[in-house]
């Protein structure tokens, strides 16, 4: 067995820019034991492996796999997600909230989507000295906006969600993350009591609350907190780093932000399709784990190994992609996994679209001028979210 690799010793390099690391390891083999923040984990590195991985049943994502029925009951709401779920939970929560969450609904959201861009882009060059920080200016604001819009929340407190969604999803101390799981826990359980007694328009979270199956079955009070939460969270997350990685992208790539100018009806599609590959937002899966010895693309993990699936490996492999570590616009990205694969495929991959559609379009039409002011900076930490938290830009 190879020795443990301690990914701790790489410091803030590694956030800034983890895909020389990554192929390192993938040139070893496709399987490795290392150190991380979050203990001691197997990444799986490399595109067959990943896909692989991801689609692999012996992975479990239900915790209450590895606890005792104690341990379980003491399970934070936010837990009782599908993402946290394996067959056959899994499947009977992502059938009951596909029923409301269509194709149909995303679609209509498509003018509302651009009316909140162009607020944001009225309010940005507006702004004394032409010059913004991207990701409070629209990366951040955009999707948090519309995912509240859509589920129903006007009123959240973005300043509170945003700080516990970051300690969620990147964790700075077991106690801060503890604390943020049961603040959201809390204002969560508040909006879905109230939204019950006081139903008011055609919301998302308020049709799950309605939706029942023909045999009566529907979300329970702790399931629609968890699926609150995960819609919520993932909603804007990854819309939020496709869009500061993407620009960053773009931006640092005079030639393919020229191809985008000259021909945006024609590239637009695939330029946000390619920053998904090329930088996307999940840089490895959510935690998965093993209750017994598996071989994971002929490499064997022992039982009760933690699992991370590394997206962002995956979409620089050479076996996959040609020139992976070129950003290319015109490229064929047909099978990248920004969106992971199998049955824990993103739910929300149409909005996520959607909206960095809407949002690239915009900033090429309004912002003829524009580009990078200096270094992206304040990479999150962590192995799940990739993105900076400050985008310097003028125009």
């Amino acid at each position: 067995m190879e020795p443990l690799v301690d990914l701790t010793a790489l410091g803030a390099d590694f956030a800034r820019d983890p895909y020389p690391v990554y192929a390192r390891l993938r040139e070893r083999g496709p399987v490795h034991h290392v150190l991380s923040d979050d203990g001691e984990v197997w990444l799986v590195v490399g595109y067959d492996a990943v896909r692989e991985a991801l689609a692999d049943p012996r992975l479990h994502k239900d915790w209450r796999l590895r606890m005792s029925p104690q341990e379980a009951a003491g399970l934070p709401d936010i837990s009782a997600n599908m993402l946290e779920s394996d067959v056959p939970r899994h499947t009977r929560l992502r059938r009951l909230v596909t029923r409301e969450f269509t194709a149909r609904r995303i679609a209509a959201l498509a003018p509302r989507i651009r009316r909140i861009t162009d607020d944001l882009l009225d309010a940005m060059l507006a702004a004394p000295g032409r010059r913004a920080n991207l990701v409070e200016a629209l990366a951040f604001p955009l999707p948090i906006t519309v995912i509240c819009e859509l589920l129903g929340v006007p009123d959240l407190e973005r300043d509170d969600f945003r700080a516990w969604s970051h300690e969620v999803v990147s964790p700075t101390t077991p106690e801060a993350e503890e604390a943020a799981t049961a603040a959201m826990g809390r204002y969560l359980d508040e909006l879905i009591e109230d939204k019950r007694v006081q139903p008011r328009g055609d919301d998302l979270l308020g049709a799950l609350i309605r939706t029942r199956e023909e045999d009566g079955d529907a979300l329970s009070r702790q399931e629609l907190i968890g699926m609150a939460f995960l819609l919520l969270v993932a909603g804007h997350e990854t819309t939020v780093n496709l869009l500061a990685n993407g620009m960053l992208a773009l931006l640092s790539h005079p030639d393919q932000l020229a191809a985008l100018r000259a021909g945006p009806d024609t590239l637009l599609d695939g330029a946000v399709e390619e920053m998904l590959r090329y930088d996307g937002p999940v840089e490895t899966s959510t935690f998965r784990f093993t209750t017994e010895p598996v071989e994971i693309h002929g490499v064997p993990v022992p039982a009760g190994a933690v699992v991370r699936v590394v997206i962002s490996s995956a979409e620089r492999d050479p076996a996959r992609f040609d020139a992976p570590d070129t950003f290319d616009i015109r490229r064929d990205t047909q099978g990248h996994l920004a969106f992971g694969h199998g049955i824990h495929y993103c739910l929300g991959a149409p909005l996520a679209r959607l909206e960095g559609r809407i949002a690239v379009r915009a900033l090429l039409d309004r912002c003829p001028d524009l580009a990078l002011d200096g270094e992206a900076r304040d990479w999150r930490q962590g192995l799940l979210i990739r993105g900076p938290g400050v985008l310097p830009v003028r125009w």
